[in-house]
């Protein structure tokens, strides 16, 4: 009996020891584990990260201007993808701070479920935020989107771009290197970095050393600083040359942004031309598939490269304003003026480098994309769109005819339908005479429609 006390009072012994050496690993696992995820960080009153196990293992990027157009799409495709996302943003009055605010409250609301989004109220060129981000927040991948844009605010300002994009630029390059110079990084270039270039499309392999603005020069001023730091440093750097991004809760701006304004509240709106009165065309990619390039870019971490990001498909403003007309249920109040300084008369994205290594293919067209902004415009400030934008835009050709137009297509598929017995002789002649009844392209855009599976009605 005593025996057996003893052997009850070892065993009891033996499971304490066995189960507090289990507490104890246990909580050496998860230091480790939590040691790989970001400090919390706090900046006066921006809460940055609060590491939950649920953000175990997970890419944490710093993007900034990530309350501005690109970088709000790209921070919530990032949340969505299950990435750590810190955002940085100045909250510059370049246009109304307001939409960059509410911008933000949506990123805001994004957070509320795993894994942590936040944004910081910050500068670029603030060399020590930089740092103390990249470090207490464990960063392992950057995405410079933060600049001056606006070609034509360039001749107006021109101290602002070379400050925002080209100080601020070496700014971050500096503070990644002095980090941790193994963080790859993607950075936005521009279009506008080919300026006067004359072939066409656009390519990455063109010599592009004659830009048309200044805004061009500090993008393009980017690129070759990337090169440098690159050669001297072996830091991993991408640069995207986006073609005219367009989309929802898009810069006020951007000439889309404008017109749509404009037709509204009934005011005229330019449209800029060549001196010889060729139409200004430009290669319109939606934010979406902008978006999807950035962060294929980002997942492939190159040593060094360049991309194009466009739609490969340029479109003529007129053809625009036709689209916005149509959305808005209005006709514009158009005015036609000689091209403005900086700008230029066609972009055309080459986009088979991007295709070949990002898997990078545009999906949304122009007409779609205008009626997902107009429908963001519609709900954002307050505005009644007429029902025909519920219903995909249709090209000319496709739309109602007058009544007249309408009887005398009536008229002619009876005749075609009288004559089906007739020779082919006898049709022809048929054919003949009913066309000089008939607008030609009506009377094309009818056959078009109605006749193309009975080819012996020619």
């Amino acid at each position: 009996e005593l025996s057996f006390k003893k052997m009850e009072k070892i065993t009891q012994f033996l499971l304490f020891l066995t189960g507090f050496a289990s507490c104890a690993v246990i909580m050496a696992v998860k230091s480790i584990l939590l040691s790989s995820v970001p400090q919390e960080l706090e900046l006066g009153p921006n809460l940055l990260i609060s590491p939950s196990p649920m953000d175990i293992p997970r890419p944490v990027v710093l993007l900034t201007g990530a309350a501005g157009f690109v970088g709000f799409h790209t921070a919530i495709e990032l949340h969505k993808q299950g990435n750590i996302v810190i955002g940085l943003d100045n909250f510059n009055s370049y246009y109304t701070v307001q939409l960059k605010r509410d911008r933000a409250e949506l990123l805001r609301k994004a957070s509320a479920t795993p894994p942590a989004l936040s944004i910081v109220e910050g500068d670029v060129c603030n060399g020590k935020l930089l740092q103390r981000l990249l470090r207490k927040g464990r960063v392992t991948n950057v995405i410079h989107l933060a600049a001056q844009a606006g070609v034509r605010y360039s001749l107006q300002n021109p101290l602002a771009y070379v400050e925002a994009n080209v100080k601020c630029f070496v700014t971050l390059l500096e503070s990644v290197r002095t980090v941790n110079k193994t963080i790859p990084i993607v950075y936005a270039s521009s279009s506008s970095v080919y300026g006067l270039n004359t072939a066409i499309p656009f390519s990455e392999r063109h010599q592009v050393d004659m830009q048309a603005s200044l805004y061009g020069a500090t993008k393009k001023s980017n690129e070759n600083i990337a090169h440098v730091y690159h050669h001297l440093h072996g830091m991993r750097l991408t640069g995207l040359r986006f073609f005219t991004v367009y989309g929802p809760y898009g810069r006020p701006d951007m000439a889309y942004f404008l017109f749509t304004k404009a037709i509204l509240a009934g005011k005229q709106i330019t449209e800029y031309r060549k001196d010889d009165g060729t139409e200004l065309q430009r290669d319109f990619t939606y934010v979406s598939d902008i978006v999807s390039g950035i962060i294929s870019a980002m997942k492939l971490g190159a040593s060094l490269e360049v991309f194009n990001l466009g739609n490969t498909k340029p479109e003529r403003v007129s053809r625009l304003i036709s689209l916005l007309e149509h959305g808005l249920g209005r006709k514009a109040n158009t005015t036609q003026s000689p091209i403005s300084a900086g700008d230029v008369p066609i972009t055309f994205a080459d986009v088979s480098h991007a295709e070949l290594l990002l898997g990078y293919k545009p999906q949304v067209s122009l007409d779609e994309g205008i009626s997902k902004f107009l429908q963001w415009y519609s709900a954002y400030y307050s505005v009644h769109l007429p029902s025909v934008q519920r219903t995909p835009w249709q090209p000319k050709s496709a739309r109602p005819r007058s009544r007249a137009a309408e009887r005398l297509l009536e008229e002619r598929l009876l005749r075609q339908r009288a004559s089906s017995t007739r020779s082919a002789a006898q049709e022809r002649s048929s054919r003949k005479l009913s066309q000089r009844h008939v607008d030609g392209q009506l009377e094309r855009s009818f056959e078009r429609k109605h006749f193309r599976a009975n080819p012996q009605w020619w």
